[in-house]
């Protein structure tokens, strides 16, 4: 699942490094043109105006001394050329050239300009000063603006830069971390939930996974929790199936198992009694008497492993369920008449989809159950509601209740001598809520006795009908 963190954080850096690359070639841009009104402009605008004043300065005073000059108005220096050797370096650099004229500076700071003119005898100089103005002064001058011009260009350039690409990678690296966590935390809980899917594949399925998130993922954990129970509940559902069906084959085998005993005793006991009377006439009609009620017994017990094993056809139908529970309760009163039965239903009136035949064995069974444990003077309460799409019926009794030993196998089939008892009853009775759907639980009863809890899924009309 690392994987997926992977991908995001990728997907972040293809998605910022391209805007950021055009940012950054965006600004630089801009900057170009933004140093074009700076401060440092005033100051190259300045600068180039003083280089064209120095130069038109110069060409002006280059044009009036050649005027002078050729009019006669000032007096050269003459350098004969039989004296070429103590001529000044410039004076001989001219008369090497070739050159018929020339114009250069003079003087320690150029104040003064020199006109350099051939003659076929030697050189003559004339000379020139251009007052306080100094050629050479306003030409370092200029060079030092030009430089200052450049330089501070230059560090405004490199500061912006500087700064914006300090900005940008700290907003960066921010988005990063923030991405990094995001994708952690949207991970983290994936991973959880791809771990909780292997181990309900193991077959834990008692693994359930905490969150306190709520959005999508939150959503899924929870329907992740909702889908473990219900498998759970579903899997002990099919383990309890899957027991009663071992208990419904040996059911099968001790009903035929006791027939083939049952039928010779009660053919011979019947020829007995059908024989001549005799001296001893009595004892065996005692004896006789005897056997067929130990017979009969013994064919009620083999009757009922039979209902155990047998599967009955399913007819549902819709149930009143208040209807059913006071019918029952109508039912049985007769038989336990030192019991009170008292009911508290529901004024919703819940309706189930079920075999009526089940519904009734289930509430036969409950019923019965509480009114012996309840015994005389005792009372049995029925109370119906509805919730979560279900109808509940249960069943409180004021009896002794039940012990801790007794409520680990209260739902398992086992073999009972009690006199009008199989040890059956409960295990038919949520084998019936099973096949109609529901189920029947032990809860805490409000009598101080035993109480269960029958839970059927309520019935919900078509809307078309």
């Amino acid at each position: 699942m690392n994987r997926l963190r992977n991908r995001l954080i990728l997907v972040f850096l293809a998605a910022t490094l391209v805007p950021l690359g055009a940012t950054l070639w965006i600004t630089t841009s801009l900057l170009d043109r933004s140093l074009r009104y700076s401060s440092t402009d005033q100051v190259d605008v300045l600068s180039k105006a003083l280089e064209k004043t120095g130069r038109e300065l110069y060409q002006w005073r280059r044009e009036a001394l050649k005027s002078d000059a050729l009019a006669g108005r000032l007096t050269p220096v003459r350098y004969a050329a039989t004296g070429l050797r103590d001529w000044p370096h410039e004076v001989q650099e001219f008369w090497e050239s070739g050159a018929s004229e020339r114009f250069s500076l003079a003087g320690e700071e150029g104040e003064r300009i020199n006109y350099l003119v051939r003659r076929p005898d030697g050189v003559w100089v004339y000379a020139s000063g251009l007052g306080t103005v100094s050629l050479a002064r306003l030409s370092d001058q200029y060079r030092q603006a030009r430089q200052l011009v450049e330089h501070a260009r230059g560090d405004l350039r490199r500061g912006f830069i500087y700064t914006f690409v300090l900005l940008a990678a700290s907003v960066w690296l921010v988005s990063l971390a923030a991405l990094v966590l995001l994708a952690h935390r949207i991970s983290r809980p994936i991973q959880q939930l791809t771990a909780g899917l292997e181990r309900l594949a193991a077959g834990d399925l008692t693994t359930r996974l905490e969150t306190g998130r709520h959005d999508e993922i939150g959503r899924a954990i929870l329907a992740f929790n909702h889908m473990a129970g219900q498998l759970q509940q579903n899997r002990d559902r099919l383990v309890y199936l899957t027991q009663l069906a071992s208990w419904q084959v040996l059911a099968r085998k001790m009903a035929h198992e006791l027939k083939n005993s049952l039928t010779p005793i009660r053919l011979t006991m019947e020829e007995l009694l059908a024989r001549p009377p005799d001296h001893d006439r009595a004892f065996l009609e005692q004896a006789a008497h005897i056997v067929v009620d130990e017979v009969e017994s013994l064919e009620r017990r083999v009757r009922a492993f039979s209902e155990f094993a047998a599967e009955p056809p399913m007819r549902p139908a819709a149930i009143d369920v208040n209807a059913a529970v006071e019918e029952r309760i109508s039912f049985l009163r007769t038989g336990h008449p030192q019991v009170t039965y008292t009911t508290r239903l529901t004024g919703s009136r819940p309706v189930v989809m079920a075999d009526e035949d089940l519904v009734k064995g289930i509430l036969t069974n409950l019923l019965e159950n509480a009114a012996e444990a309840a015994g005389e003077g005792g009372t049995v309460l029925a109370v119906t509601s509805a919730s979560d799409h279900q109808a509940v019926i249960e069943v409180h009794d004021s009896g002794p209740g039940l012990s801790e030993e007794a409520k680990k196998s209260l739902f398992e089939p086992t073999i009972s001598f009690k006199k009008h008892g199989m040890g059956l009853g409960l295990s038919i009775a949520r084998k019936n809520a099973l096949l109609a759907g529901g189920d029947i639980l032990l809860v805490k009863g409000e009598l101080g006795g035993a109480a269960f809890r029958v839970l059927l899924a309520a019935y919900v009309p078509h809307p078309d009908r």
